[in-house]
Parts: C-alpha cells; sequence; structure tokens
C-alpha cells in the first residue's frame, strides 16, 4: 500500500514550471482585479447617465414655455448692455403698475416680521460645509424688520414706474412677462437692490440679519428645521424657473419670512469677507477676472485671471431654483460681483424695528 502511494505521488516541480505556474496566477488576479474595476466603473457610469437624464428631466421646460427660454448667442449682452445705457423703457406709470393687483395681496406682499433682539447661532462647524461658512459663532441683534417675501415683480414695477429706474432686462418692452407679477424680481444687481430698498424707506439686510431671519437662534440648517424637505422649498431644479412667493408656506422660517431657502438666491448688504477665526484660503474672497496679459495670450486665445484687489465680492443667501439643496441651508454664502445680475438672483429688504419716526 505505501509503495502504490508513492508510485502516484507527483514529481516535485522544477523551477522553470514553477515561474510558469506564479506568472499563470499572477495574470488570472490581475484580470479579476480588472473585470471587477471595468465592472463597477461601468455601473458608476450607467449610475451617473441615469442620475443626469433625471436631472436633464427636472431641467426641461414646459413645452408652452420653451420660448421664454431661448436666447440667440449675445443677446443677453446685449438686452443688458441696452439696459446700461437706459435705453429700456419702463411701461408702468404709477398708476397702472398700482393696479397690477389688488389691495388685500399688495398688503400682504408688503408685509414685514419681527425677528427680537437677542443672540443667535451664525455659521456652521459642520464638516462637510464650505470653508467660507465656518466657524459658527455667536452674534447678538437688535430687534428688525425684515419683508415676510423676496420682493416681486409687481413691487418692482411700482418702483419703475416711480422713479425712471431701467426695468430688468427680462421684461419684454418694459412689461413684467406674463404669470410673473408674484414671482421674485431677477435680473437686478446688487445697486438696483439697494436703491430699492433705500426707495422703499428700508435697507439691505445685513448678513447677519438675513440669517437669523432665517434661521432663528437655534441654529437649525434651514428655516423649518436640520432636515432637508423638498416640499417646502423650489430648488434644484423641481420646478425650473422662479415661483410665486405664497407658494410654499410650509417653508416659513421661525419668524414667519418665506422663500429663505431656494427660489432666488438674495442680495445682502455685505462685502464678502471672512469670518473671524476663520480658516478658509484668503484667496477665496480675492475677485479674480480673466485679462488678456500678453500678445502671446491674445494670438492663443487664452487669458489669466488677475486679483483686482480694489473690487468686491457681495454677499448671496438662500440658494435658488437650479442649485443643489445643500446651497439652500440657512449658513450657506455664496458670492457674486454687485453689477452682475442673473435669473436666478433677487432680493429683500430690512428695517429697524422703530423708523424715524418712532412707529413700528
Amino acid at each position: 500500500m505505501t509503495e502504490g502511494r508513492r508510485r502516484f505521488r507527483r514529481a516535485p516541480l522544477t523551477p522553470r514550471q514553477r515561474a510558469s505556474r506564479k506568472r499563470f496566477l499572477g495574470a488570472v488576479i490581475i484580470t479579476c482585479i480588472t473585470a471587477v474595476m471595468v465592472g463597477g466603473g461601468l455601473h458608476v457610469m450607467s449610475l451617473g447617465e441615469e442620475r443626469l437624464a433625471q436631472m436633464r428631466g427636472k431641467a426641461s421646460y414646459d413645452v408652452k414655455e420653451v420660448s421664454r427660454h431661448i436666447r440667440a448667442a449675445g443677446e443677453d449682452l446685449a438686452r443688458h448692455s441696452e439696459n446700461e445705457h437706459g435705453n429700456a423703457k419702463a411701461a408702468y406709470t404709477a398708476q397702472s403698475a398700482r393696479a397690477l393687483l389688488d389691495a388685500k395681496t399688495w398688503k400682504e406682499l408688503d408685509a414685514m416680521v419681527t425677528v427680537p433682539a437677542g443672540p443667535f447661532r451664525m455659521g456652521t462647524d459642520i464638516f462637510r460645509a464650505d470653508d467660507q461658512d465656518k466657524p459658527e459663532h455667536t452674534v447678538v441683534l437688535p430687534a428688525y424688520r425684515m419683508d415676510k417675501y423676496p420682493v416681486t415683480n409687481a413691487q418692482y414695477a411700482r418702483f419703475v414706474a416711480e422713479t425712471g429706474r431701467r426695468p430688468p432686462s427680462s421684461w419684454d418692452q418694459g412689461k413684467i412677462p406674463r404669470g410673473a407679477k408674484l414671482q421674485p424680481v431677477t435680473l437686478v444687481s446688487w445697486y438696483d437692490a439697494k436703491a430699492y430698498c433705500q426707495w422703499a424707506h428700508k435697507h439691505l439686510p445685513t448678513e447677519a440679519e438675513w440669517e437669523k431671519a432665517a434661521r432663528g437662534n437655534d441654529g437649525r440648517r434651514w428655516p423649518w428645521g436640520n432636515d432637508m424637505d423638498p416640499a417646502r422649498l423650489n430648488t434644484y431644479y423641481s420646478v425650473g424657473h422662479p415661483t410665486n412667493v405664497m407658494k410654499y408656506p410650509q417653508g416659513a422660517s421661525p419668524y414667519g419670512a418665506m422663500d429663505m431657502a431656494g427660489n432666488v438666491y438674495e442680495w445682502v448688504a455685505d462685502d464678502f469677507a471672512p469670518y473671524a477665526g476663520s480658516k478658509a484660503d484668503a484667496d477665496l474672497f480675492k475677485v479674480k477676472l480673466p485679462k488678456v496679459l500678453s500678445a502671446e495670450d491674445r494670438s492663443k486665445k487664452t487669458v489669466d485671471l488677475v486679483v483686482y484687489d480694489n473690487l468686491k465680492y457681495k454677499v448671496l443667501r438662500g440658494g435658488s431654483w437650479n442649485s443643489d439643496p445643500f446651497s439652500t441651508t440657512t449658513y450657506h454664502r455664496n458670492y457674486e460681483l454687485p453689477n452682475k445680475a442673473s435669473d436666478f438672483i433677487g432680493f429683500r429688504c430690512a428695517a429697524p424695528l422703530v423708523d424715524r419716526g418712532g412707529h413700528r
């Protein structure tokens, strides 16, 4: 029996055979790893294509509205240029602007909410938050009032009619687009927003005023609480354009201010600057604009980003209809040059609790 077993025992491998088997085993391992990587990559690509399809579906416009969104190359620049030079004419008189809405709606749109005096938690220490949103710190404010809603197209029409200021470039022939009277006015610069608030005997809110009105004093992430709820706001292309400022009453802040998350970003008074104790890169807060620096750049049609120390960004708050959900948090800070205008930027006004005449 022992001899039989010995007879069938395998002969030892030669060095050449061992090397061949190692090469074969290595090839098998590499093939398996490659297959896993390729399969994983294809799966990620499939998920990405599916997600992009979902986003395209959300971003698409109703067929009936397509004509409102089509622009020829350079048309927006031309329209803005005309507006900047005062060529756009207002289509409303003070009387016709007032007649856009009934007295009850005007009263509601012009309402303000009261934000009580005291401290609140501003900014955040959440790890995933952007560096410009950190650190969390305590700010103490006196009592003040904040517009209940963002300024609407109808309200801005009164301003245009009474002051002669140019209308937004989205208003064809100086008239509000159909169905947009109660949507936030957009395509207004920081200077336009500031001028409106002054005309209304108010002021652009400071960052601190805006943030406290949006989140209260308990540090919540959204006006309604700490959980994102897409039913409470217009964001992430869920609609595809600004909406009626009264559409999301369930998105109210602790003090009753509406649309402080989503719909349109809102200009505030402050320059974009780091908070005390911020660890954000200082370069983030510097204005950088493209500039051709040499004949070689011009021949190659290339530009360099140049820092302009004499310019300052202004802060935008609240997120918009086309931003990601986390840009709508109460503490998030976006920024833009004050002379820029966009169809996702609007504003609201603030005022002291007691006006100059001593009235509340």
